[in-house]
């Protein structure tokens, strides 16, 4: 167990922890919530030993051992990738000693119900476990296991590390410490540099572990699937929540509501006593029941609600120019790099105002791909072309590197804005959180996620009827990828996302391209549909295999029971997809009809055509929540 006892920590002068004490329990599996600089980094920092605190203590059992992966770090390996990955067994050595002279001890001691004998005893049975599963003899083919798991290739192992980008050196770091497998496991936004193929392994990986995992990651799916445990850091608190991050949603959101009640009956209470003290403040025959009072507010312990941060990027994308019906056409494409062929023979056809997503494991050429697209790779065999009248957007998964750093925040937006986008522009920074202090901020200065939603504006700007995104949600945080959805879905033109954010692309795309061993699979559906079939595919060859002996009226019967439920869960899938797209446009027409409201409210005289906007808008939103109505009671119908 780890013991977390009145920890306090300040950051620039302003508690980041204030006395504030849990545990994590031996099996526990636990998701740490907050807002961006709540402290969740900090707080897994001190408890790997990384950082001190101001004051409490941090206890780790005797013998059990803590590992870290942080956010960002320079890897510095030397070596091969299996190299590296089996420095994780340095330790082995360590445990097999110990393992021997406790064996000896044990076996010349007579002292049987001592303590010190039975200590001796869980001691040895520990290290014993602990050489069990770090793999004793099979350590090679436990390395090479997390390695393929988290999507290196059998003739990646004898490649340095050097050789790889950052984010395949973080995999490398992961699969070490997995591989040591410490009793508690503390992993900040692991998912980061991970595919949806890595990222299912490594969920895999994790329910099964035998020890404490405590993670950070702005990946909602990631969380619901492993953590059973939500400790929200807010203001210097904590809330230790016994549920997976949505249920803590939902519970939290009670909290508040119910922190606001108790608030408001303060507030009442204390203003009726404040009266009665101002009323009879002079009187003398009430000055018993006047100072009663005072003590009373002296004594009163103050309700605080939590803060809630409203602050989130807020936008919408400006109307698709039209195009023709064909947007993309590709021939047997081709594309490699000296002698590795990423793919071959790739046929695709996209159509006006769909929606598609590029997945994969990486390396197996999505972004190569959306490069082809763009224009930014030009030595390819076969053929490509883009439609009449296409006009591109692109977001490059780098695109935060491909800012100039030595310009302004204001002046990056100048450099592109045009005609009436002009006087618009600090209106449009404040929409993506730049407030009037950061606007001449020079871009080398700013943080990952700031980078992220500058790239973000700039691509606003431009009208295009072509998107075509590159890993968008990187750096951004759970209440930004949201709104960043839901203007995905109202936007009207065509549609390429590449991701690995499962929850992200569920109901954003209608169809998907799977690009794997040189290849590109089309499947029509979104990504849910997708990994339920990858799942079913494993799952029926294995029952195939179980059941060759099964007649073939119970084959029939289970196919058709099958197909029956697959056809329900698919339906389900359909409508809740309808209640989203319906809650996208009743927010962009509340978001439209305030604006004008706050017009109204300034008193500025307006022309006839404002007030039969206003009047048009209104009759938009009524219609819209009519349909919002109708099919959220379908879809309640139907599950």
């Amino acid at each position: 167990m780890i013991s977390v006892n009145n920890l306090s920590v300040q950051f620039t002068g302003t508690d980041l922890f204030s006395n504030v004490t849990f545990n994590v329990g031996d099996h526990d599996r636990i998701g740490l919530v907050g807002m961006n600089g709540a402290g969740k980094s900090t707080l897994l920092k001190i408890l790997c030993g990384w950082q001190e605190p101001e004051s409490g203590s941090i206890v780790v059992a005797n013998g059990q051992t803590v590992g870290y992966l942080p956010q960002e770090m320079v890897p510095d390996a030397v070596g091969t990738v299996i190299e590296e990955a089996m420095t994780a067994f340095s330790q082995l050595d360590e445990l097999e000693q110990e393992q021997e002279r406790l064996t000896q001890e044990i076996a010349e001691r007579t002292d049987y119900e001592s303590e010190e004998y039975t200590r001796l005893l869980n001691r040895h049975s520990e290290v014993t476990e602990h050489l069990a599963m770090l793999g004793g003899g099979r350590r090679r083919e436990a390395a090479e296991k997390v390695l393929l798991g988290l999507g290196f290739r059998h003739e990646d192992f004898d490649r340095p590390v050097a050789v790889f980008s950052g984010g395949w050196q973080m995999r490398v770091e992961l699969a070490k410490l997995l591989l040591r497998h410490p009793d508690f496991l503390l992993l900040d936004e692991p998912t980061n540099h991970l595919d949806i193929v890595s990222i299912q392994w490594l969920e895999n990986y994790l329910q099964g572990y035998t020890g404490a995992v405590v993670l950070v990651s702005h990946d909602r799916t990631f969380l619901d699937n492993i953590t059973k445990r939500t400790i929200e850091i807010t203001a210097g608190r904590i809330y230790d929540y016994k549920c997976p991050y949505s249920e803590y949603v939902v519970q939290m959101q009670e909290r508040r509501a119910s922190q606001q009640a108790q608030l408001t009956n303060q507030q009442r209470q204390v203003a009726q006593i404040e009266a009665f003290i101002e009323r009879f403040r002079y009187k003398a025959t009430k000055a018993k029941q006047v100072q009663s009072r005072v003590k009373m507010l002296e004594r009163m312990e103050r309700i605080v609600v939590d803060e809630v941060s409203t602050e989130s990027i807020h936008f919408q994308f400006p109307p698709a120019p039209h195009s023709g019906k064909i947007v993309v056409e590709v021939q047997h494409l081709g594309k490699a790099y000296g002698d590795h062929q990423v793919f071959d023979g790739v046929d695709m056809l996209l159509t006006s105002g769909r929606k598609v997503a590029f997945v994969g494991r990486n390396g197996e050429g999505k972004s190569t791909m959306a490069k082809i697209i763009v224009g930014e790779i030009n030595d390819y065999t076969g053929s490509f072309r883009l439609g009449q009248g296409v006009v591109l957007g692109y977001y490059a998964q780098n695109q935060a590197a491909m800012l100039n750093l030595d310009k302004t925040v204001y002046e990056t937006i100048d450099d592109i804005a045009q005609g009436d986008i002009r006087p618009k522009i600090r209106n449009i920074l404040g929409s993506f959180l730049f407030d009037k202090d950061d606007i001449d901020k020079k871009v080398k200065v700013l943080s990952g996620g700031e980078k992220a939603r500058l790239a973000l504006a700039k691509l606003l700007l431009t009208p295009s009827n072509l998107l075509i995104l590159d890993e968008p949600t990187n750096h951004l945080d759970m209440n930004s990828k949201d709104i960043l959805k839901n203007a995905l879905l109202q936007y009207d033109g065509t549609l390429i996302v590449v991701s690995h954010d499962r929850d992200f692309l569920s109901g954003l795309t209608d169809e998907l391209y799977e690009f794997r061993e040189g290849g590109v699979h089309e499947f029509k559906g979104d990504i849910m549909d997708f990994l339920e079939k990858q799942q079913e595919d494993v799952a029926r060859q294995a029952s195939q295999t179980a059941s060759a002996g099964s007649s073939s009226q119970e084959k029939l019967a289970g196919k058709l029971a099958y197909e029956e439920s697959k056809e329900r869960e698919r339906e389900r899938r359909k409508l809740q997809n309808v209640v989203k797209q319906k809650e996208a446009e009743i927010e962009a027409l509340e978001t439209q009809i305030a604006a004008k409201d706050a017009v109204l409210a300034d008193g500025t005289p307006q022309d006839a055509s404002f007030y039969d906007e206003y009047q048009t808008l209104k009759k938009q939103l009524e219609l819209k929540m009519s349909e919002w109505e109708e099919a959220v009671i379908r879809a309640e119908g139907d599950c």
